[in-house]
């Protein structure tokens, strides 16, 4: 069964496939039809042979095709295999493109960016490839390129390369050059750039010809262009030439490379070529360029239009093929002469087409196809078909007879190294081709034996094919039982049967019907199986070539057939790899070899039932002939014999065959050729005598039944040369063209040689290079242009080619001429006071006669004995030489020499010129200078007759002599101005010129001396070091640069720093220059973040600006705490006694440091306020385990990190609970008798619960009168007394208790014993318990009793019988009852239980817990930026959990702080400076937080800024003026910046702003000023309290550096006079007027004061006199004490404190407001109001004066710079206040002793604090100083000081005077400090807030103190501040009084009523408040003091109230 299912399966394969064959076999045959409708592919856009493209833009390749069917493009690698997609790096589109994206320079990869791609195109007609397409992917890299440096000769041409990396240089172009002076040298269109002098070639060479010095200062920079990306760039480095001078004559000498330009752009034609010829020589050479043709002739190269040549280049435009070829350069001057070869390759793009393009042959036709090729080089052409290479590689492919495979696409391919080109051709079949079609074909039968089979095939045909039968592979003829028949049908058709009648098994097997015709053939295999035993076949003798493939089925016969097998040697196959057999029989084997598959194969063939048959197969292996490889000798010579052995293996026979030039029959006409046969497999050709005939190829042919094998070899027979023209001797005359023929033959061809004679013998030959111009060798041929006579003499010409010693022929040339100077004119040089010798050497025919002449005339030596003649007979002329002894600058002339002889004459000239030295230049002057350079201007001297070749410039610094430190310079001789580079700036220098010739040097000029100008600093800072101070500072260290680097004088110094991580601009900070040799400079950068790496430069200025930058050198602050706590805390309870914390780390960014590690702060969430229940355990980790707690506590805890700066932050607080455990015993045990057999048992809860108590178990048992076992019983946890009964009055019972959780039972509790009995007594069965409540909860007293009888209950409270209430009762249980618990509740309670068997008290102490009592808090310090206050918490009984502290700066808004309950003392930091602050606290415990303290009112200190001196403060220059900001006194608060305005002293416009915003520390430098100007300087200081202005003046320096004298003005002050008066008329005299003015402010000054002082002496007590002893004139008060009779006889009162602080609100006008109509009342101090106690004080006012402006004067003292910025500088619009005017005058009030001295009017004129009528202690002095209307004694300038030179000595309050110039004399005394002014309230009370205006004085005028003493009492609380109305009255809350207290700006309307007239003059008059007027306010007084008062003429009374 198996087998017939092998036999069906069999057919219908063999059906499929018979099927599929007529499929094609129909498909082909259709092809005649179709063919003018499909057609093969042909490219629409072929690929180019070359795509290099950058990794930046990447690329795409089009590919395009087009044919019928469409074709289908495909990608293929060089080696043939498939191209696929690599993501992002290749993709292959739709379109047939092959694209290559952009990529990363890491994403390269060779094989796919460096590789050879082809494109395939096919369709079902036929393959075609694209031509080879080399991509390339060219990596963006960085890259310079550099100008080359170029050592030159003068007068030679230089070339100067640009140098560009090997790994771009494909890729660039040079452009263009660009030198130092601008000019660009740019190639043109056509690829060469051409000036004259300069050249580029179009390899990028800058050629520079005719070199001179001048070139060699330029500087030359190559721009280049990438062909890629189109990026231009100009050379790194700059090329230069390096010019030297010639050292005598030199012959030419070749140098540098000499590579054609342009080869790099691959050579194509119509692109310009430069070949160069780089050679150097003096004198400079002479180029000629020629051409080899013919091999060794050489040609002239012809010049033309395009050809050109420039110098020693040849430039060819627009190169032709025919261009290629070698060069020779020939250079060539008097010395001697060099040349060089140069090949020149010229590619043109290559291109091919193959002709026809599409050609349609019939079968057996002929075909051939042409490729036509342009272009140049080809290397090689070759073919293919279908994409299959074939082996033709000629340009002619031709097919003999077309047959049915050879259709398809032909292509040509024609390439070379660089290119590559490809055309298509189509071969299509012509319409007689129809290949034979099977139309019917027998079907596979299984039949039995007997009856008759017909098999039938009919096939159709163009020709008609004829039918052929076999069976199992063997042909089926005609037999007895078999018949083939075959007859054509009516249709064409072709019908063949095969009839077998009475079929046998035998007859089974594999039938085969074959329709064949010449055009093709067509196959139908099919089985016929009979029924019958398995019977295997004979098979014939298989003969298989080794090497090859066989494969045999077996023929068998039968059916069913179980199994076919192969067997050799008893083997069944297969028994290697190479075989294999198939289950139909089929053996097959690979690769066939004698040795081991020859022999005998036998066929097994069995049944199902094991019926076997067998036939053997008998397989000899043929081994095809193989020639071993063979070659003649190389070196065979004509006339010598030649042996060729050829040696084959393989079977035999074997012929063997020999063939010359492909012809077998030409070796038979071949005289001396014999064929020898050595053996069956040798064959021996031999020639006896060779020739050149016999050159060429030999082949040995041969051939066995196996195949045909081949071998060529070349054979080359060397030929000696051999003369055809042996050239003779010969004359000619001279000028004419000479030509002597030397012709040679042989084989290679011999080259021909001609060389020259060096001397007159026939000897000692050269080459003809250099012998005589014209001379050349053409074809063989010596030819000589105008034949000179020096090119007389022996030659030798020589032919050679290698074979044998070649020919040689010796000949002599003459030339016969007449006399000849070969130079006819020449100058000779000869030095002053030298001997000199002029020489004339003529050639000729001798004899020969000289004569010399001078300037014309004859020279006759006789006359002057310093001239001598001498003659010399030469073998080749005469030689003549003129000597002249002492030359003499007069020996200068022309010199003529004349030679004659038979033939003709000739003369020479001789120049003699007599050199000297040249004289010294003059007129050296200088043009310019900068600080590096100076541009120098000389006239040139006498030159000696020697050209000036150069100038040295000698130059040297100032200290240094010219001896040993000059430099020079060295400058053409051709100019006569120049620069000298490479100066240091500020530096004085000497220069001097000197001039030389090739003779000498001249003496050196007179020197000029100059001084550079200044630079800014070329070198940074050195010795730069940062070091962390602490966690916000570096310290920046550095030392100056190096000296030389200064460029003028250092003036200070940019410390620039930034984050090192920041891309942002450094901030820059500015630090004097110290002038101290060797000092370190340094600076501390604040307020920067903590362990943060910052990055510092340091860079110099001087006058002209800043220098280069110091490298950055990084640094990291100090580390500080984290910022942050650690996070994602988490806590796991391990046991009842442990716990697992773990964290993460806080984020990077906020450690300010290295973390170092941990803490972990825990305790008991119940006590975590008590800091004494914390513990903290330190660890690295980030996870810790906590034992030995607490059991089941609730813990709390905290992590921080700490760093080596600190703790930081802690975390926010975590809780975990520990595990139960078993609880402790319960704390006590009572057992209480209640009757005779019960007990009441009572116990209190363990102290250590350990857990949840979930019950308790109460034992007993009997101890007496025997013990017995313990029994037990449970009872609830929330039950804690239980009552046994049941017991017996005799026995004595034991009890104890455990407790229980849900661990297990405890420990058991002391026991207790007992017995029970009838008489009872009074029992408590509660335990004395310490009780805590919560204020205002209800608490409950326990007090359970037992007793018989019942006992009473009675309770005590602290000692006393309880009274019950509502709130305290109690209950029936005997407890008692506390309602809204009060902190009066706590105490003990006794509870007493009594009956009349006994009695039983506890005692109770009930504990109450409430929020806290308020906290104390005072002052314990300040600072300018902090507060220190010292708390006080009250003890309670309740813990404190920590305090708050509150407060708030005025105007602002509160703010809190919490702090420990355990910290004593704490500072508030981070506050504004100089401001006043309010403080309270609170405190605060797990009931709340308690009341608030008492309200803290104190402030920080600082003040404004302080003016420092001008001399401290000021640095001028010529051209700018340095501020040194840190003289400034920062008041004690930090300076915020600077403002700084400047004009002109006299300028009227505005001011001009330099900067709003200069930051405080270094220096400032204030540029672009003039010199020698005065100038007027405005500077406003700022810090947090306010900001100080002042104004300076200041001139610059002089250009020389000197000071300017003060400005002088010529009109004796007219013109400043009439700014003022502009009305007067211009007959005044200003002078007059002047002193008039000054004498009338004298006499009324002087009345006034007789006027007083007589007032004084004659009026009032004693003690006011002036006459008496001067009580109130001490100079020093302090400690002093009135005597008690001046007191009693006074009535004097002390007065109290006068350290008044001002008056809050605004009860003074200014002018402004006045003006406005705004009027305000001022305060007066007579007032009703004021005799109510309301309390008031009086605003002093400041010096309204012009502006002050500060000389060199003695230092302010410190305290002075407390006063505002009026003490120094006047405000911007001249009044003291920003928006405001001030009237000039003040209004105050001279209050009299006798409202001081009287108690009952202290309140109608005294100025008490806070409204205080208290009087003082006494035992005070009092001094009249102390006044409010008495000068305020200081030494600083703010009172009466006038301008500057005004020539006014004003008074100093406190004694001191203002000098003329403004010099402050300060006084020689200090008044006591106890009694002050109002206005110094501002130092300790914080009056002095950035909210007021500093507009007015801030201290009264009547203070003498200097110096503040810290010993005062403090003062009292400022007063609140009265409204403006009267009936108003003060209300504000305790929080915020201070908010609305302000100092005033505001002035006594006192001086803003008066008439504008009256204000005008300079008279003093008196004032009065409100409105009243004088008289009113002097009748006041008067009212009030009629006892006391005198009335005085001039209207004052004493104590009255006047301006001042």
């Amino acid at each position: 069964m198996g087998h017939l299912k092998l036999e069906i399966l069999c057919l219908v394969v063999g059906s499929v496939v018979a099927l599929l064959a007529l499929n094609i076999d129909s498909a082909l045959a259709n092809t005649g039809s179709n063919a003018d409708e499909e057609g093969g592919p042909v490219f629409v856009k072929e690929p180019p042979s070359k795509v290099d493209f950058s990794n930046s833009t990447g690329a795409e390749i089009p590919c395009q095709s087009r044919g019928t069917p469409q074709p289908e493009i495909i990608w293929l690698r060089g080696d043939g295999t498939a191209v696929g997609d690599v993501p992002g790096l290749r993709q292959v589109l739709a379109s047939g493109a092959l694209v290559f994206p952009p990529f990363r320079a890491e994403d390269y990869r060779q094989e796919v960016h460096s590789a050879t791609y082809i494109c395939l195109a096919r369709n079902s007609i036929g393959t075609i490839h694209s031509r080879d397409v080399h991509v390339r992917a060219v990596v963006t890299q960085v890259y310079d390129t550099h100008g080359d440096q170029e050592y030159i000769i003068k007068g030679n041409s230089a070339t100067i390369r640009c140098k560009i990396p090997s790994f771009i240089a494909d890729y660039l172009d040079v452009v263009s050059w660009h030198d130092s002076d601008g000019n660009v040298y740019k190639l043109d269109n056509r690829g060469v750039f051409e000036d004259g002098k300069f050249v580029v070639l179009p390899s990028g060479e800058l050629h520079i010809k005719d070199v001179r010095p001048e070139d060699g200062f330029k500087e030359y920079r190559c721009q280049t262009k990438h062909r890629l990306t189109g990026e231009t760039r100009l050379s790194a480095s700059a090329g230069k030439l390096v010019i030297t001078d010639p050292q005598g004559s030199t012959a030419p000498r070749l140098s540098g490379d000499t590579q054609i330009s342009g080869f790099a752009r691959m050579g194509m034609k119509g692109s310009t070529f430069g070949l160069i010829c780089p050679s150097q020589s003096f004198p400079p050479g002479i180029f000629k360029w020629y051409k080899f043709t013919d091999g060794s002739s050489r040609q002239p190269v012809q010049l033309d239009d395009r050809l050109k040549q420039l110098g020693g280049t040849l430039i060819i435009r627009e190169a032709k093929v025919e261009d290629s070829g070698k060069y020779l350069c020939v250079v060539s001057n008097s010395v001697g002469e060099e040349s060089v070869e140069t090949v020149l390759t010229v590619t043109a793009p290559l291109a091919a087409t193959v002709e026809p393009a599409v050609q349609t042959v019939d079968f057996g036709r002929p075909a051939t196809f042409t490729c036509h090729y342009q272009g140049s080089p080809v290397k090689n052409i070759t073919w293919m078909k279908n994409g299959k290479r074939l082996p033709q590689t000629e340009a002619v492919i031709r097919i003999d007879a077309v047959r049915r495979e050879d259709r398809g696409m032909f292509q040509c391919f024609v390439r070379n190294d660089q290119d590559s080109a490809q055309s298509t051709a189509e071969l299509k079949l012509g319409g007689r081709f129809d290949p034979p079609r099977l139309t019917f074909k027998f079907r596979e039968e299984v039949l039995q034996p007997g009856p008759k089979v017909s098999l039938k095939c009919k096939a159709t045909g163009n020709p008609s094919p004829e039918i052929v039968w076999e069976l199992d592979s063997k042909k089926v003829t005609n037999a007895d039982r078999v018949q083939v028949g075959q007859f054509v049908g009516e249709n064409g058709e072709v019908v063949s049967h095969v009839n077998i009648t009475n079929v046998h098994s035998n007859d089974g097997g594999v039938y085969r019907c074959t329709a064949i015709s010449k055009v093709g053939s067509a196959t139908h295999t099919g089985r016929l199986n009979i029924h019958g035993l398995p019977h295997v076949k004979s098979m014939d003798k298989a003969q298989v070539v080794a090497g090859s493939g066989m494969v045999k089925t077996c023929p068998v016969a039968g059916y069913p057939i179980d199994a076919v097998i192969w067997e050799k040697d008893n083997r069944v196959l297969p028994i290697n790899r190479r075989q294999s057999v198939f289950p139909n029989g089929t053996l097959v084997i690979d690769n066939v070899q004698r040795n081991m598959d020859q022999g005998t194969y036998t066929c097994v063939a069995r049944n199902a039932q094991g019926y076997t048959s067998r036939g053997n197969l008998e397989v000899q292996v043929m081994v095809p002939p193989k020639i071993r490889l063979f070659s003649p000798p190389d070196d065979i010579v004509a006339g010598e014999s030649a042996e060729i052995q050829c040696t084959v293996t393989g079977d035999t026979p074997i012929k063997i065959v020999w063939s010359f030039q492909g012809f077998s029959t030409t070796l038979n006409s071949m005289k001396g050729v014999q064929i020898s046969k050595l053996g069956d497999k040798k064959s021996l050709l031999n020639i006896d005598s060779l020739s050149a005939e016999n050159s060429g190829n030999y082949t040995c042919s041969a051939k066995n039944s196996a195949g045909i094998a081949n071998y060529t070899t070349s054979l080359i027979v060397q030929v000696p040369p051999r003369w055809i023209v042996e050239p003779t001797d010969r004359a000619f005359a001279q000028g004419s063209d000479a030509k002597i023929e030397c012709k040679s033959d042989g084989f290679p061809k011999p080259s021909v040689a001609w060389k020259k004679a060096a001397g007159d013998g026939p000897m000692d030959y050269r080459d003809l290079k250099g012998s005589a111009p014209g001379m050349r060798v053409e074809d063989g041929n010596l030819v000589i242009s105008a034949i000179p006579k020096q090119a007389e003499g022996y030659y030798l010409c020589e032919a050679n080619n290698g074979i044998g010693a070649g020919l040689s022929a010796v000949i002599y040339i003459s030339v016969q001429a007449p006399p000849q100077f070969e130079i006819k004119f020449r100058n000779q040089t000869a030095r002053k006071g030298e001997p000199a010798v002029l020489q004339c050497e003529a050639k000729g025919e001798k004899p020969i006669g000289i004569l010399w002449s001078r300037d014309g005339k004859r020279l006759d030596p006789k006359p002057d004995p310093r001239y001598t003649i001498r003659e010399e007979i030469l073998s080749n002329g005469v030689l003549s030489d003129l000597s002249v002894k002492r030359s003499e600058r007069t020996d200068s002339a022309l010199f003529t020499c004349v030679a004659t002889n038979a033939f003709g004459s000739d003369e020479t000239s001789l120049n003699l010129i007599v050199q000297e030295p040249p004289e010294v230049p003059f007129g050296l002057k200088v043009l310019d200078k900068s600080g590096r350079s100076v541009q120098l201007q000389w006239s040139e001297s006498f030159s000696g007759n020697s050209p000036i070749t150069r100038f040295y410039i000698e130059y040297k610094m100032s200290k240094s002599d010219w001896n040993s430190g000059k430099d020079r310079v060295l400058v053409p001789g051709s100019q006569t101005m120049a620069s000298v580079y490479n100066l240091r700036p500020a530096t004085t220098y000497h220069l001097r010129l000197v001039a030389e010739n090739e003779v000498g040097t001249s003496e050196a000029s007179q020197s000029v001396t100059i001084i550079t100008a200044e630079e800014a600093p070329s070198g940074p800072p050195t010795g730069i070091a940062v070091e962390p101070v602490d966690q916000h500072t570096l310290k920046v260290t550095w030392k100056p640069p190096l000296r030389e680097e200064w460029n003028g004088d250092i003036m200070g110094y940019y410390v620039g720093y930034k984050l090192a991580s920041s891309d942002k601009p450094y901030l820059f900070e500015t630090v004097e220059f110290s002038r101290e040799v060797g000092k370190e400079h340094h600076l501390m950068i604040s307020n920067l973040k903590t362990y943060t790496e910052y990055s510092v430069v340091v860079q110099a200025f001087n006058r002209i600006g800043p220098g280069p930058m110091s490298k950055e050198v990084a640094q990291h602050t100090a580390e500080g705490k984290p910022d942050h706590a650690p996070q994602d805390i988490s806590c796991t309870t391990l046991t009842s006694q442990s716990i697992r914390v773990s964290w993460t780390s806080p984020p990077l960014a906020s450690a300010n440091g290295v973390i170092k590690g941990y803490k972990v702060i825990f305790g008991p969430a119940s006590s975590w306020y008590d800091e004494k229940t914390k513990e903290i355990k330190a660890t690295p980790s980030s996870e810790i385990i906590l034992h030995g707690l607490k059991k089941y506590t609730n813990y709390n805890m905290t992590i921080l990190a700490y760093t080596n700066g600190g703790d930081g932050i802690p975390s926010t607080a975590v809780s975990c609970h520990t595990e139960q455990d078993v609880p402790g015993p319960p704390t006590a045990v009572k057992a209480s008798v209640m009757s005779g057999d019960a007990i009441l048992l009572s116990w209190q809860p363990p102290s250590q619960p350990n857990g949840v108590v979930t019950q308790y178990t109460v034992y007993q048992r009997t101890v007496e009168p025997k013990e017995s076992e313990a029994t037990s019983q449970k009872i609830p946890s929330f039950q804690t007394t239980y009552e046994i009964s049941g017991l017996k009055r005799k026995e004595r019972y034991e009890f104890w208790v455990t407790a229980h959780t849900a661990i297990g039972e405890g420990q058991p509790s002391k026991s207790a014993t007992t017995s029970p009995s009838n008489k009872v007594p009074a029992k408590i069965a509660s335990f004395a318990e310490k009780i805590v409540a919560t204020h205002r909860d209800e608490v409950k007293l326990p007090c359970q009793a037992v007793g018989v009888p019942a006992p009473e209950i009675k309770w005590k409270v602290k000692g006393q019988m309880l009274t019950q209430s509502n709130r305290l009762r109690v209950l029936p249980d005997g407890s008692l009852l506390i309602k809204e618990v009060t902190r009066k509740d706590a105490g003990d309670y006794a509870c007493k239980a009594e009956n009349s068997n006994g009695h039983d008290t506890i005692m109770h102490t009930l504990v109450v817990q409430a929020p806290p009592q308020p906290p104390s808090i005072s002052l314990a310090g300040a600072t300018g930026t902090a507060i220190t206050v010292r708390l006080k918490s009250p003890s309670d009984s309740a813990p404190l959990h920590g305090l708050t502290i509150h407060y708030k700066q005025d105007f602002g808004e509160w703010e809190a702080t919490q702090i420990p309950p355990n910290m004593s003392e704490y500072t508030l930091e981070g506050l504004n400076c100089g401001t006043r602050y309010q403080i309270y606290a609170t405190s605060y415990n797990s009931i709340g937080t308690g009341e608030a303290s008492d309200i803290l009112n104190t402030r920080t200190k600082g003040q404004k800024p302080g003016v420092p001196s001008a001399h401290k403060f000021i640095e001028v220059s010529q051209n700018s003026v340095t501020l040194h900001l840190s003289s400034w006194d920062d008041g004690g608060c930090p300076m915020l910046y600077f403002v700084v305005e400047y004009k002109a002293r006299h300028q009227s416009d505005g001011w001009t702003m330099v900067s709003n915003s200069v930051k405080p520390s270094g220096n400032y430098v204030v540029l672009d000023l003039s010199p020698a100007t005065w100038y007027q300087l405005r500077v406003t200081a700022h810090n947090n309290v306010g900001f100080t202005q002042a104004e300076f003046e200041f001139a610059t320096l002089t250009l020389n550096g000197n000071q300017v004298g003060p400005a002088r003005t010529n009109d004796n002050g007219r013109g400043l006079l009439l700014e003022v008066f502009p009305w007067l008329p211009e007959w005044v005299d200003y002078n007059m007027i002047v002193a008039g003015c000054a004498m009338i402010v004298i006499i009324v000054v002087g009345l006034a004061v007789i006027c007083i002082a007589v007032s004084r002496r004659n009026r009032g007590p004693e003690s006011f006199r002036l006459r008496d002893e001067g009580l109130y004139a001490q100079p020093d008060m302090r400690g002093m004490t009135l005597k008690r009779e001046f007191r009693d006889e006074l009535g004097y009162i002390a007065p109290p404190n006068r350290k008044l602080p001002p008056v809050p609100g605004s009860n003074y006008s200014t002018c402004d407001r006045h003006k406005k109509g705004m009027n305000h009342p001022t305060w007066n101090g007579r007032r009703p109001a004021a005799a109510t106690g309301v309390p008031h004080t009086y605003e002093e006012l400041a010096n309204g004066g012009g502006g002050i402006y500060y000389d060199d004067h003695p230092p302010v003292p410190p305290h002075a710079h407390s006063d505002d910025s009026s003490l120094y500088s006047k405000p911007p619009n001249g009044v003291p206040g920003q928006d405001e005017e001030i009237c000039p005058y003040a209004t105050f009030h001279l209050l009299g002793f006798r409202e001081e001295m009287d108690p009952s009017k202290g309140s109608n004129g005294l100025t008490l604090p806070h409204g205080s009528t208290t009087l003082p202690p006494p035992g005070h002095g009092h001094h009249r100083g102390g006044s409010q209307s008495a000068p305020r004694g200081s030494n600083t300038t703010r009172y009466g000081r006038g301008p500057v030179g005004s020539g006014v000595v004003s008074s100093v309050a406190g004694g001191g005077t203002v000098g003329p110039n403004g010099i402050i004399n300060p006084p020689n005394h200090v008044f006591s400090p106890e009694y002050d002014d109002p206005a110094n309230i501002e130092d300790e009370y914080g009056y002095n807030s950035p909210n007021r205006r500093g507009s007015l004085g801030r201290r009264s005028m009547g203070s003498m103190r200097t110096v503040p003493i810290p010993e005062s009492p403090s003062p009292p609380p400022p007063p609140p501040r009265p409204s403006d109305s009267p009936n108003s009255t003060p209300s504000h809350s305790q929080m915020n009084q201070s908010n609305d207290s302000k100092e005033s700006n505001e002035l006594s309307e006192a001086e803003c009523d008066r008439d504008p007239l009256i204000r005008n003059r300079n008279s003093v008059s008196g004032g009065a408040p409100g409105n009243m007027s004088t008289e009113e306010m002097r009748r006041l007084i008067e009212n009030r003091n009629q006892n006391e008062a005198h009335s005085i003429p001039n209207g004052l009374t004493p104590y009255d109230t006047v301006n001042v």
